[in-house]
């Protein structure tokens, strides 16, 4: 072999040497991209107007981006259906879910949606009965009336009230007049408010914010029954998650400090003082109101 056949062969070994190199560092820098450029993306029930949602959800986003070091995205959905389907098929990685549809994801996914974190209001949520009526006073004076649920899959909106109902010897759907679904929970107030039924029932949390915003008239419409207390919200994300990523959120939930501004504006938005782990088996009593009014299949 002469010494510039061999030169050219150690200079094409070299040089697919090189190549080997840059390809790998071209692979980690690809992959590096992909990490810097990694998305999370959030969604909630719509059971408020979603302006409402997003309001309540920017400072929430931004915090969560820095303690995260990722970009998060606020997601919405048409209804409370899509909230489950969306994180079940991978379109959405975090959702505020109801006890109710936490449940229903649960369930679709046979185990693999994991709550993290909830207000502590949620150990002991409620949900109000609310009318215009001077002649309903207990659940039992609705019979033959006119009422309205919020949406189909709201627990504190529908499942736990017709739950109570049914507890009271009062079938929804055949001794009242006529029920509707108003699809929210401010949306029950107006259509009570105006008329459209003769009660309803909503998540006590909205009632009482639309009550400081001046956004329901107390001397027109009153609650005239409020429910024990029971599971209720929380974020969930699916299980194939990883731990760290996890880990991460539910830390930078239960580190909000109501003693910083910042912090709690956010914790305020979301109608709490703070947030406290959770877990799937909270929301058991959930599954069996679910089961026992007819509503999980």
């Amino acid at each position: 072999m002469t010494t510039s056949t061999m030169s050219r062969r150690v200079f094409s070994a070299l040089v697919a040497a090189g190549a080997l190199s840059l390809s790998g560092v071209c692979t980690i820098s690809m992959a590096q991209q992909a990490t810097s450029q990694q998305t999370l993306r959030v969604s909630a029930i719509p059971d408020e107007a979603p302006t409402e949602l997003q309001r309540k959800f920017k400072p929430l986003g931004a915090y969560l981006e820095k303690k995260l070091g990722m970009k998060v995205e606020f997601i919405p959905v048409t209804d409370y259906a899509a909230s489950v389907e969306g994180l079940i098929n991978h379109k959405l990685d975090m959702v505020w879910f109801g006890g109710f549809t936490f449940v229903q994801a649960n369930v679709r996914s046979k185990g693999q949606i994991i709550p993290l974190v909830q207000r502590e209001e949620d150990e002991k949520f409620q949900s109000v009965f609310i009318t215009t009526k001077n002649d309903i006073h207990k659940l039992e004076d609705l019979k033959g009336k006119t009422f309205t649920f919020g949406s189909e899959s709201s627990t504190s909106g529908h499942l736990m009230p017709r739950s109570y109902l049914l507890a009271a010897k009062i079938n929804p759907d055949t001794d009242l007049k006529r029920i509707a679904f108003s699809g929210a929970h401010d949306a029950t107030v107006a259509a009570v408010a105006g008329g459209k039924v003769d009660a309803g029932a909503l998540n006590i949390s909205v009632w009482e914010k639309l009550i400081t915003q001046n956004k329901a008239d107390t001397k027109q419409v009153h609650v005239f029954y409020t429910t024990p207390g029971y599971f209720d919200y929380n974020w969930s994300v699916r299980a194939d998650m990883p731990v760290e990523v996890q880990k991460k959120i539910s830390d930078a939930f239960l580190a909000l400090n109501p003693n910083d501004p910042q912090e709690k504006e956010i914790l305020d938005l979301q109608r709490t003082k703070r947030f406290i782990p959770t877990k799937a088996d909270n929301y058991k009593a959930i599954e069996a109101a679910a089961h026992n009014a007819g509503l999980l299949k």
